[in-house]
């Protein structure tokens, strides 16, 4: 039987106003959970690796081991390789994968890791049970994905109301899921996994340097992302309201006691030995 393949459709695209948040993303503040596992000799799979920004904190992580960073989408590959060489990391390289089907033996790496992916993907199951088979026994699956549903803020206003419900809509339109943080072990199960440790964190913008800066990705990602044109074409919004929903979150970010906060769900689990 054939291996199942990519069905879903990547929401946000590699637009700038997207790049902008995946470049900021680290080991430290995306993967805090899975840090205390890791050892210097540790051989790891980065599934949707983007830019390479979490992908080369974990190589450096690993000085004796080695770190390769798979994506779906080819382009931002070159990015990645460029994160990696300005840091002057040698063990590390980058490959095209889908994650439903890794083209990579059974038992190959100590860790497979997965940031904001499965929310993406058209089978997280199956997703998920690739990454049980090429983990090393003893080994560890790890994953993190946010739960938009979840997310909160303050003050309370319509158009980011509006925001939140046009999102989940065209992410389940592309045959993702945007609430996925909290399927997360439920998934692993289905999966075959069976030592799973659940954990929740999040990333919260308070300050007004991280309210300019995270309302005005959303705001931009919200008219020109790979998500507007989606938005538009499957007939869940028009530009004018899309221009609504960009104005709020600017609006949203100018308010002095403005806090937002993003729920992610995270599940370490070990293979058995």
């Amino acid at each position: 039987m054939p291996k199942a393949r990519e069905t879903a459709v990547y929401t946000h695209g590699h637009h700038e106003s997207v790049l902008r948040s995946h470049t900021w993303r680290t080991a430290a503040n995306s993967a805090a959970y899975l840090l205390g596992s890791l050892k210097p000799h540790m051989k790891i799979l980065d599934i949707g690796c983007g830019p390479g920004t979490i992908t080369a904190d974990l190589a450096a992580l690993v000085p004796d081991g080695h770190v390769t960073g798979v994506d779906h989408a080819p382009g931002i590959l070159e990015q990645a390789r460029a994160t990696a060489h300005g840091r002057g990391l040698t063990n590390v390289d980058f490959a095209v994968a889908d994650v439903h089907a890794l083209d990579h033996p059974d038992d190959t790496f100590c860790v497979v890791h997965a940031h904001q992916v499965l929310q993406h993907v058209g089978d997280p199951v199956q997703a998920l049970r690739e990454m049980l088979r090429v983990t090393r026994p003893g080994g560890y699956v790890a994953v993190r994905d946010s739960d938009y549903a979840a997310m909160t803020w303050h003050p309370a206003a319509a158009g980011m109301d509006d925001w939140l419900d046009l999102y989940r809509r065209v992410a389940r339109a592309g045959g993702g899921e945007p609430d996925a943080g909290r399927r997360l072990k439920s998934w692993a199960l289905a999966a075959g996994l069976t030592d799973i440790t659940a954990t929740s964190s999040t990333w919260t913008f308070s300050t007004p340097e991280e309210r300019a800066w995270w309302s005005g990705l959303w705001a931009d990602r919200t008219l020109a992302s790979a998500s507007a044109r989606l938005a538009t074409d499957g007939g869940h919004a028009t530009a004018e309201q899309l221009r609504a929903v960009s104005a709020a979150w600017r609006e949203w970010g100018r308010q002095e006691d403005g806090w937002f906060a993003v729920l992610h769900g995270e599940i370490l689990c070990r293979k058995a030995a």
